[in-house]
């Protein structure tokens, strides 16, 4: 069976995509699985692609299996695509949620209010062919955050043809509608046709 390792440590990244791709013959590993959990990749790109693939490329230094990397942001169409790649480190501290959520509020007032959120995934199979896959969410910022589920921006995020916030949304509804899950999908049929070769 081959091996997909993940350049994440992050285990619910890595059980929701076991989920997904479950009936593939893949067995799927984060870095510290793999043996590889020191690799610290500085993401210094300024697109999504950038990161996702300096994040696989890094990775597939290390290792003799497929690997795949993301990157997401979100994407404020009335702040020119601000937040963006910058968006866990909008607010000055990388990570801070509640300051990058604050500044977002902030930049935002008196603007539109429309937005996505968006994945990008790289792939890079043992003989180094490298791919990578989109996802996109589009919804609305509201003027202050609602729910406690979820983490960055999704309090204040109301994915288009929903009522509720990301935060607020049953995690099941969440994760079949999200930017990430759209990405994920796409992945999959890369990951099929490889598989088939």
């Amino acid at each position: 069976m081959r091996k997909l390792i993940l350049s994440t440590d992050n285990k619910n990244k890595a059980k929701e995509l076991r989920e997904i791709l479950k009936d593939l013959p893949l067995e799927i590993l984060t870095k510290k699985e793999a043996g590889v959990e020191n690799l610290q990749v500085v993401e210094d790109g300024d697109t999504l692609e950038h990161n996702s693939l300096k994040k696989a490329r890094e990775l597939a230094e290390l290792v003799d299996h497929m690997v795949m990397a993301d990157d997401s942001g979100l994407f404020v169409d009335a702040l020119d695509g601000a937040p963006g790649v910058y968006s866990s480190r909008y607010g000055g501290e990388d990570g801070n949620d509640s300051l990058n959520n604050k500044t977002l509020l902030k930049n935002l007032q008196g603007k539109e209010r429309t937005a996505a959120f968006r994945t990008v995934i790289a792939l890079i199979t043992e003989d180094g062919r490298e791919m990578t896959v989109q996802g996109e969410c589009r919804g609305e910022i509201l003027e202050e955050p609602r729910g406690e589920n979820g983490f960055g921006y999704d309090p204040l995020f109301v994915p288009s043809g929903y009522s509720e916030t990301f935060a607020q949304l049953p995690s099941e509804i969440k994760n079949s509608i999200s930017h990430r899950r759209r990405a994920i999908d796409a992945l999959r049929e890369k990951l099929e046709e490889i598989l088939s070769e």
